[in-house]
């Protein structure tokens, strides 16, 4: 290995979750986090161990999960692109690639660092699946009412104990977040969910889709989403809506590092 100070990488990464067991490693290697380590390792000649900026679940896409590791190896960005892609599947791919300022108890981490994370679901609402759209987005055969989507998502803005919307496993330390943005439209078949906040529990994305498309279906009223927020009661809210149609869709992070983080896209094939 060339002799050089650590350096910090940091990777943008997009991946398609439908084949793998989730970000992070298992005994399997069927993950995420395994196959990027696997290419990284090829590509450099030694191991890599990888932190991103948030843990996906099974089936759950990344249209920009963030990444970095630890290196004393020089290598150009674009060397770290297109070495590690050739080692990876077609599911995952770096798409960026930049070194941060060098190793110390407060630079970069992808985790740590973050001000904000941006989760994105695609739902496809037609009386009838579409098989083209199986894996990338959900499906609910009911018609639904945006508007009421809408005013009931808005009970969730602000700094809230999300208790309802957590997911029994969930290891956060505090069911406390402060979620920035709620955002509901429909593109002809297709309603998309944008949710922005400074983190999220365990199924809480998931979660809160599922309650949401009850009261778009006319279950349940607008104001019911607040009642289930106040209660902190996860039993008295929807199940938890199926993970295909969720992204991972953007980190946020201080100006000052510099990322060459790509423009916010709703989804790659819209």
């Amino acid at each position: 290995m060339e002799n050089h100070a650590l350096k910090r990488i940091v990777l943008g990464l997009q991946y398609d979750g439908g084949s793998w067991q989730g970000w992070q490693t298992q005994p399997s290697g069927l993950t995420v986090q395994d196959r990027l380590e696997a290419a990284l390792q090829r590509f450099s000649c030694t191991q890599q161990h990888t932190h991103c900026a948030g843990r996906t679940d099974a089936g759950v896409h990344a249209l920009e999960q963030v990444v970095h590791f630890d290196t004393a190896i020089e290598r150009d960005p674009e060397s770290w692109v297109r070495g590690v892609n050739a080692f990876l599947p077609a599911s995952i791919a770096v798409r960026w690639a930049a070194e941060v300022p060098a190793v110390s108890p407060d630079g970069f981490h992808a985790r740590f660092s973050a001000r904000s994370r941006t989760y994105s679901y695609a739902l496809y609402n037609h009386r009838v699946r579409s098989p083209l759209l199986t894996g990338k987005t959900g499906w609910t055969f009911r018609p639904l009412d945006i508007a009421a989507m809408q005013q009931a998502a808005d009970a969730l803005l602000g700094t809230h104990d999300f208790t309802a919307f957590r997911a029994v496993e969930c290891q956060a330390k505090s069911p406390v977040k402060t979620v920035q943005r709620i955002d509901i439209v429909r593109r002809g078949d297709l309603i998309l969910f944008t949710f922005q906040a400074n983190a999220f529990l365990h199924h809480m994305v998931r979660n809160i889709v599922g309650s949401l498309v009850h009261v778009g279906g006319g279950k349940q009223p607008p104001g019911w989403m607040a009642q289930l927020l106040a209660g902190r009661d996860r039993h008295r809210a929807a199940p938890t809506f199926m993970a295909d149609g969720l992204y991972l869709a953007k980190i946020d992070y201080d100006d000052a590092w510099r990322l060459p983080q790509e423009a916010p896209a709703v989804f790659p094939w819209l």
